[in-house]
């Protein structure tokens, strides 16, 4: 396959090239490239080229309750995932809390297995630390998977104790690792959402107001704090607000070890949607909530300073109907989530346009610094040769409106429903075989692979 006349983004710029394809990776990219005999040609001319997007934050298959799980499987999610652009995602495997790490790692294998249309790996959630744990993550990273998530809130449920957070700190450093945190002081919102459900259980409102901006900030300033302490990368993951924003800009000055992902549902959506009639606002519950629109213009202005390092998606789908209906009566019985696996690549196509951001930072926000910072780079996240051919084509002037009715992700809603988009991603390949076609999705059978990561690179 040669792919010619398009502008390809480059790692840290643009330029007018060919790409060669040929056994699934790229062989080759110049100015340009004669065709070999009975060579199949994309004619890319107008259009961009850009590497296919790493989206290192889903929640596939994942329960959330003894009888809900998430509505996108890994069948479905990755599916929705390549026809919108992503070709490789991280996924969150959950172990028993009381149980070893390597039988969650198994149930997520069992789960993505041979269902995956998209490349996949894991990150392994550490619900707890004991004198056995060091020697669980070591097994977890011998087996491929050498970043861990653990959370500053569900202390109930897979949520740590300060003391555990520091010592799994020290282990992840001492085995070379990415720590990932979910950051909000568990035991304050608690505390807010006991005092708000009696005042009124069924205000949907009352989700965000359990978890003011000062929840997440007080968590983001005590994990940095803690990697500066242990020396451990840690990679905060969806912050949505100013103030967390700024405790990471001035943490990274120290020379901190410490990665900002933020989603495009904090840049899109604001607070108000928790104020639509009826339980509208429910489709909107997910946590960290949305925020003001000073939040959002903080969070895009963040983004352009390069103090955001990824954009993820944290996907994690429930249906309106029946699922997300479960809390009519009591906002903490919302599951939490939204789905966005899906549209994330168009949305951050959307806002280059509207914010002036160069195509090369988009490429490096959703595909390069995820790659990096998570050891996959430069196999993935890239255009060059030796990489694997993962490569989205879009065109410009190709205006279409986002809507449920089209969506691949099985779920009966978009939260991003009527954004208008620009442009159009027209073509995917994932390691050179064509997953979409003129923004059709024409694979039909799953053939991802799980990325087996030996060691992190580039972070």
């Amino acid at each position: 396959m040669l792919i010619k006349n398009g502008m390809v983004i480059l790692e840290d710029t643009q330029q007018k090239k060919d790409i060669r394809i040929a056994d699934s990776i790229i062989k080759t990219i110049d100015d340009e490239i004669m065709p070999e005999e009975g060579e199949e040609i994309l004619d890319a001319g107008g259009c961009f080229i850009m590497p296919g997007g790493v989206d290192v934050h889903t929640h596939f298959d994942m329960p959330a309750d003894v009888d809900l799980k998430t509505s996108d499987d890994f069948y479905t999610g990755t599916r929705a995932a390549l026809a919108g652009g992503t070709t490789t995602i991280i996924d969150f495997a959950e172990p028993d809390p009381k149980g070893p790490l390597m039988e969650g790692l198994d149930i997520w294998h069992e789960k993505a297995d041979g269902r995956s249309f998209c490349d996949y790996s894991f990150h392994m959630t550490v619900p707890r630390f004991d004198e056995e744990m060091p020697d669980q993550l070591t097994e977890m990273i011998k087996s491929g998977i050498p970043t861990f998530k653990a959370y500053t809130a569900y202390q109930d449920s897979l949520g740590v104790t300060d003391a555990e957070l520091y010592r799994i700190m020290q282990s992840v450093k001492a085995a070379d690792g990415v720590l990932c945190i979910h950051c909000e002081n568990g035991d304050i919102l608690k505390c807010r959402q006991a005092d708000l459900r009696k005042e009124d259980a069924a205000c949907i409102k009352n989700h965000a107001l359990s978890r003011p901006n000062l929840v997440e900030k007080e968590a983001v300033s005590k994990v940095v704090d803690m990697a500066e302490l242990t020396g451990a990368c840690v990679y905060i993951v969806h912050i949505s607000t100013k103030e967390a924003m700024e405790v990471v800009e001035r943490a990274k000055k120290r020379g901190v070890k410490v990665k900002a992902e933020t989603c495009p549902h904090y840049m899109y959506l604001d607070d108000s949607k928790y104020e639509l009639p009826g339980f509208e606002g429910a489709k909107y519950v997910m946590s960290p909530p949305l925020r003001s629109k000073e939040d959002m213009k903080a969070l895009v202005s963040k983004l352009k300073d390069g103090v955001v390092d990824t954009v993820a998606t944290d996907h994690c789908s429930f249906n309106y109907r029946g699922q997300k209906e479960r809390g009519r009566n009591d906002f903490t019985a919302i599951p939490n989530g939204i789905p966005a696996v899906e549209q994330r690549m168009e949305l951050m196509l959307e806002l280059a346009e509207r914010e002036e951001i160069p195509l090369y930072k988009i490429a490096q926000l959703t595909a390069l610094n995820p790659a990096k910072i998570f050891g996959m780079y430069p196999k993935k996240g890239v255009l060059r040769a030796g990489s694997d051919a993962d490569i989205i084509v879009v065109q410009p002037d190709r205006t279409h409106v986002i809507s449920k009715e089209t969506q691949y992700q099985d779920v009966d809603y978009t939260p991003f429903e009527g954004i208008v988009i620009h442009s159009r991603i027209q073509h995917v390949f994932l390691r050179g075989e064509q997953a979409v076609r003129e923004g059709k999705l024409i694979k039909e059978t799953p053939s991802g692979e799980f990325l087996y990561r030996e060691y992190l690179t580039n972070r």
